[in-house]
Formats: C-alpha cells, sequence, structure tokens
C-alpha cells in the first residue's frame, strides 16, 4: 500500500535511469543520510562512535571494494587486508614527508598506491580463477605483511615497527572529536557508495558482471577480459586503499602491520559473503553485522553464564564467536548465497503487493 510505483510514469530517459527508480526509495535513502549526518551526533555517546558507528563506515566502505572484486567480476580475492595496509601505509608516507599535504589527498593518494599494487596482483587473473586465483592474491596479503615489517622506508624509521598520526585537519576544521571523526568518515562513505552504485549500472559494470556470469561467452560477445578484470582489480583496490588510510588515521591514530593481517582479509569476505554478493547495500549489511555481533556476544553470553551459574570467560566468547561466524557463512552458501540483500530485496517486493495475497 505504501511502498507501490503506481503513477510514477518515466518520461525520459534520464528518469529511466535513476539510482532509486521508485520515489519511495530516494526519500528513505535522503532520510536516512540525513538522519546520519543529523540526527546520530545528537543521539550517539562516544562509546557508540567509538566502538561502532566508526567502525562500521569504514568496514562497510572496504566491504564495498571487496564486493565490487568479488561479487560484482567473480574474481575471489584474500588481498583485501593487503590493499588497506598500502592505502594505510602510503596515506602516511604522503601525509608525513610532503609539506602542507592535504588529508583528503593524502587518503587518496594512498588509494591510487593500492590501485597499482591491486594490478600488480590482479595480472594472475588472466590466466587463473577460483581457488588458484584466490591464493595469487594470498600472495599479496604475505608480500605486504614482510615488506611493512622489514623495509624501514615505509615507517619512516620507526624502531618499534608502529607510525602514528596526529592533528588531522581539513581545510582548517581540526578532526579530534569521535564526532568530528564520525562525520569525516560518513562523508567518504556516501560518496564513494554513490560512485560506486553509479558505476556497478554503467557500461563496465555491466562487463564485470558478464565476466562473473560466463567469461568464455563474455569475451564471445565483445568483451575484453582483460581489461574488465584489471579494472575491477583496480576499483576494488582504490576503495578499499582508501578505506585502509581512514581504518589508520581515523579509528586507530597508531597502528603496525598486524593491523591488516589475513584476519582483516577474512573479515572483509564474510562480510561480502553473509550481507550479499553483488549488492552495495549488501555490504552495510554485512559490515553491521560483522560489527555489532561480537560486541553483543560479549555482554549476552556472559549474561548467560551469569544466570545459569557458570563464568564464561574472554578466550570463550572469542571463540564462540569464531564459531558462530563460521556456521552462519555455511549457512548463508547453502539457504541463501544472496546474503541479507536478498532477503531485504524479498521483503520490499512483499511490500509491494501487499496486503494481497502473492
Amino acid at each position: 500500500m505504501f511502498y507501490r510505483e503506481n503513477g510514477q510514469f518515466k518520461t525520459s530517459y534520464r528518469a529511466d535511469q535513476q539510482i532509486f527508480a521508485i520515489a519511495q526509495d530516494r526519500w528513505l535513502i535522503l532520510a536516512l543520510i540525513a538522519f546520519a549526518f543529523i540526527g546520530v551526533p545528537l543521539l550517539a555517546d562516544e562509546y557508540m562512535f567509538r566502538a561502532i558507528l566508526i567502525p562500521f563506515l569504514i568496514l562497510a566502505l572496504a566491504a564495498i571494494g571487496v564486493n565490487i572484486l568479488v561479487g560484482y567480476c567473480g574474481q575471489i580475492s584474500l588481498g583485501s587486508g593487503a590493499f588497506m595496509a598500502v592505502g594505510a601505509y602510503m596515506a602516511y608516507n604522503t601525509y608525513v614527508r610532503i609539506d602542507g599535504m592535504p588529508l583528503i589527498v593524502a587518503l587518496l593518494s594512498g588509494g591510487f598506491f593500492a590501485t597499482v599494487v591491486g594490478i600488480v596482483f590482479g595480472v594472475p587473473s588472466l590466466r587463473v580463477k577460483g581457488l588458484y586465483l584466490a591464493v595469487a592474491t594470498l600472495a599479496a596479503q604475505f608480500f605486504c605483511d614482510w615488506a611493512f615489517s622489514r623495509i624501514g622506508w615505509f615507517t619512516n624509521n620507526s624502531t618499534s615497527g608502529s607510525v602514528a598520526v596526529s592533528n588531522l585537519n581539513v581545510l582548517g576544521w581540526t578532526i579530534n572529536t569521535p564526532v568530528e571523526k564520525y562525520l569525516f568518515c560518513l562523508g567518504f562513505v556516501v560518496v564513494f557508495a554513490l560512485l560506486a552504485k553509479n558505476l556497478v549500472r554503467s557500461a563496465i559494470g555491466r562487463e564485470w558482471m558478464a565476466i562473473r556470469d560466463m567469461d568464455v561467452a563474455a569475451a564471445v560477445i565483445g568483451i575484453r577480459p582483460m581489461y574488465a578484470k584489471l579494472t575491477a582489480f583496480a576499483v576494488s583496490s582504490f576503495i578499499i586503499g582508501v578505506a585502509g588510510g581512514l581504518w589508520a588515521f581515523v579509528h586507530l591514530g597508531s597502528w603496525e602491520p598486524a593491523a591488516f593481517n589475513i584476519d582483516r582479509s577474512f573479515q572483509l569476505l564474510f562480510m561480502v559473503i553473509i550481507g550479499g554478493m553483488g549488492s552495495i547495500m549488501g555490504s552495510f549489511f554485512g559490515a553491521a553485522f560483522i560489527v555489532v555481533l561480537p560486541i553483543f556476544l560479549n555482554q549476552f553470553l556472559p549474561f548467560v553464564g551469569g544466570l545459569v551459574g557458570v563464568d564464561i570467560s574472554t578466550a570463550a566468547v572469542s571463540h564462540t564467536e569464531l564459531m558462530i561466524f563460521g556456521a552462519l557463512i555455511v549457512w548463508f552458501l547453502i539457504v541463501e548465497p544472496h546474503g541479507l540483500a536478498k532477503l531485504w530485496s524479498v521483503g520490499k517486493q512483499k511490500l509491494r503487493l501487499w496486503p494481497f495475497p502473492h
């Protein structure tokens, strides 16, 4: 009744090609963005910003990058943590070695260098696929872990191996408080999410999906597999690199190579699987699930243990978290391969016909 497009006629190609074709979707997205910029800073406390909202935004941005490569182009990657590390360390070097370097330009430069590394390690995708490609991208993870741990230039010859940034500012706006960090990250996420949504609907996005569905047939109809795969690696690595810079600069402040180890790569892949492959909205669902679930378990399991008289340790909670993640991934792959985004899509379709039977 409330979610229908009856009477919403398209009278031009521009109207027909809108990102959100139904007016209700447009108003909902605008309301969510307005609430995120205005309502959340007024309602959330410092813990909410530091523990949930800022990590959620940055990981959602990284999941969008992974989804472009894995979900839209069908190229399995286990090197996302490495691309985040490249973005973080190269943004750091650009920021501290060039006097007067603007913060946003430094973060984008981190994305650029991540793009270069992504293309280099994406070259094997021209010859191999599936598990073999996953192993090739896994090599990027181990190589970057070694490089940032052993080569002193990346850490500005820090004796401890860790680096730090401070006094972040954009055009005179100092980014110190959790609210300011949240708004800074939110601006990046909104811009990149809209750009990614437009990109996957463009000609190159359709080429990615054709390669994903059947690369031989795509080559027959004139799509160049080399161009499609390498552009997917480039765009994905750029977004992940920017997310890595935000994770290091805004969320952590100081970090070492262990912050971007292989666990981060698996975490991002889990977000895409649980949220929904081939869906920008699914990247947000997956990030929210991965960020909120550990916090929920840390509160819920000790509470249940107290009710039954069992002392549940922190290690037990951590192990339970891993088991639940594994079980959920298996469940989603079997029951709903398209993840939470598919459930969201089905719910919207049912609303379009409600209250009539379907």
